[in-house]
């Protein structure tokens, strides 16, 4: 079969080309826990372009880096302290140009993690905020207002955090007398900006040339849809945000008085004229868990130009949920002129290995999803080894990866899963876990530090090769298994599937477009891409039947010519 890709056909440089994105391959590098270059037990930024040969022979086209900014880890990075540098602990923005220029040489793209909601409290402006009286200009950076009840003791709502807790945290004044207090939507150590404040917006453009002319080719936006908010007048109840989120138009209509508004647009608006000032343009996808309705406004060229969907990701592993989904969001994407996302796993959620193997959730009524019940249920069960078929979780993975790779838009995918890699649980000892929504949810949620885990590059050794002086956060013993060392070059292993695949994905991928071609076998999705490029996909339990053509890659092996339950395979021909 010929394998000729479109970039070659055309001769189109495919680090220069505009549109590379659209349908490319993402790996997302959560820094801290991807490999140690000096033996602190910590990842870093040398340490990532020490594996810039292994992220080359994976066959990825990007880069996403998690945040990598000076930080005090309150929320894993994602509180900053400084937006135009690297963390020390991580290296200097020396390493990072090198990092950058290693990962280019090897035809890799880069894109950065940018925190535009919040803060650190250490950032340099909210040190300053604190040590201003209320209605300075510092402050006004910030969302500080005065507390209700007689001498201001009561917050200013009721609302809580994504993390527990009072979403409002009171301050001392400088006299020493209590005061203010500050809207912080995550962690207290996360005060959320004031994006009513031009300064705001100015320092944030500046932030986006900085990185963008150090080499850095996209952005990952987090909690994009989070930015502005209307806080004016009396403030509403969390009863009766939580009524009108029940009703049947919910917040669809913008009003909600910090998730997802309207005026957030005017801020990529500006963004865009920032990211197209670059040859190729800078491209931005935007972390937007909003109703699917207005997912496309994200994703507009005007905007930041694609939003992640987390679809696929929220389903459970069934032919039906998946057909309807990936139709779905296809239209979506060709609606807003963007290209879709596909994602399984990320740093916030119960790897898909993992999830697979557990029991599946209850559909609700006319179809629609529960939103991830499986793998939330098992974190709040305290994430227990024995409720995980792990075999069955495996298998499952690598069929639907192999089904996600054959699908048009962008493929992203987390650290480790190319490994295979299962969700550490209950064996991080409480002593040892540092996410905040189980220090502020303890006894009820175990948190997010089981994806976070430092990924295993060798059998043995103090860390399994993660470093040479342990790792941040405790690998079990049953890591070895899924080693780099032992799965580079063993034919059937997770490792090479990912290689195989994500090759052919470059060499087939062409165009946007999908056919769907019956099955009498509603446990059989199969459809076809340009190039004569097919993908079946079996989530039933008996094998089946394949069409005509030569199987290039399956994510089992094939049963006495026939496809195996939870199984994909991709023909040719």
């Amino acid at each position: 079969m010929s394998t000729t890709t479109e970039a070659q056909t055309t001769g189109i440089d495919r680090m220069a080309d505009p549109n590379w994105w659209r349908q490319a391959s993402v790996y997302q590098i959560y820094p801290r826990s991807f490999a140690d270059s000096n033996g602190d037990g910590l990842g870093d930024i040398q340490g990532i372009t020490a594996k810039v040969p292994y992220l080359k022979t994976l066959g990825i086209d990007a880069v996403w880096l998690s945040p990598f900014y000076p930080s005090a880890l309150a929320d894993g990075g994602y509180d900053v302290d400084d937006y135009r540098n690297v963390d020390p602990k991580l290296g200097t923005l020396a390493d990072f140009d090198e990092m950058a220029e290693a990962l280019h040489r090897a035809g890799i793209k880069l894109i950065a993690d940018i925190v535009p909601n919040h803060s650190s409290d250490r950032h340099e402006w909210f040190k300053e905020a604190l040590a201003s009286p209320k209605g300075s200009p510092a402050r006004d950076r910030y969302i500080f207002r005065d507390g209700l009840g007689e001498n201001g003791e009561l917050p200013p709502s009721d609302w809580d955090s994504v993390f527990g807790g009072p979403a409002w945290e009171r301050i001392t004044e400088p006299d020493g007398t209590p005061g203010q207090w500050y809207m912080h939507i995550f962690a207290k150590e996360q005060p959320d900006f004031n994006w009513d404040n031009q300064e705001v917006r100015d320092d944030f453009l500046k932030t986006l040339r900085f990185w963008s002319d150090r080499g850095v080719d996209g952005f990952r936006i987090d909690v994009a849809h989070a930015l502005t908010k209307n806080l004016e007048g009396t403030l509403p109840t969390k009863a009766d945000l939580e009524a009108k989120a029940l009703g049947t138009d919910g917040f669809v209509d913008g009003s909600h008085p910090y998730w997802d508004r309207d005026e957030v647009h005017e801020i990529y608006v500006e963004w865009r004229k920032v990211f197209n000032e670059y040859t190729p343009p800078r491209t931005a996808v935007a972390e937007a868990w909003v109703h699917a309705d207005r997912r496309a406004r994200y994703a507009s060229p005007e905007g930041l130009g694609q939003a992640f969907n987390f679809d696929l990701l929220q389903a459970d592993f069934d032919a039906s949920q998946f057909r309807k989904i990936i139709t779905k969001n296809l239209v979506e994407a060709a609606a807003s002129g963007a290209s879709s996302t596909w994602v399984f796993s990320n740093h916030d959620v119960v790897r898909h290995a993992t999830r697979y193997g557990l029991p599946a959730t209850e559909v609700a009524v006319e179809g629609e999803i529960m939103a991830g019940q499986a793998g939330k249920k098992w974190l709040l069960a305290g994430g227990r080894k024995e409720d995980v078929d792990v075999e069955l979780g495996l298998r499952r993975a690598r069929a639907a990866s192999l089904l996600m790779f054959a699908l048009p838009g962008s493929a992203y995918l987390y650290q480790g899963e190319e490994l295979g890699l299962q969700e550490v649980g209950s064996e991080i000892p409480d002593s040892e876990r540092q996410d905040p929504a189980f220090f502020r949810n303890k006894g009820v949620d175990i948190g997010r530090d089981g994806c976070r885990v430092p990924l295993p590059w060798t059998a043995d050794g103090t860390s399994f090769g993660f470093g040479d002086g342990g790792s941040h956060l405790p690998q079990p013993a049953w890591f070895s298994r899924y080693a780099v060392q032992e799965q580079d070059g063993a034919e059937g292993s997770t490792l090479e599937l990912y290689r195989t695949a994500l090759r052919l994905r470059t060499d087939l991928q062409s165009g946007e477009e999908l056919e769907w071609i019956p099955n009498s076998n509603p446990e059989v999705l199969h459809f076809a891409r340009p190039n004569g490029w097919q993908s079946v996909t079996n989530f039933g339990t008996e094998p089946v039947d394949l069409p005509e053509g030569t199987v290039v890659v399956s994510s089992s092996g094939l049963q006495d010519g026939k496809l195996p339950g939870a199984t994909t395979a991709w023909l040719f021909g």
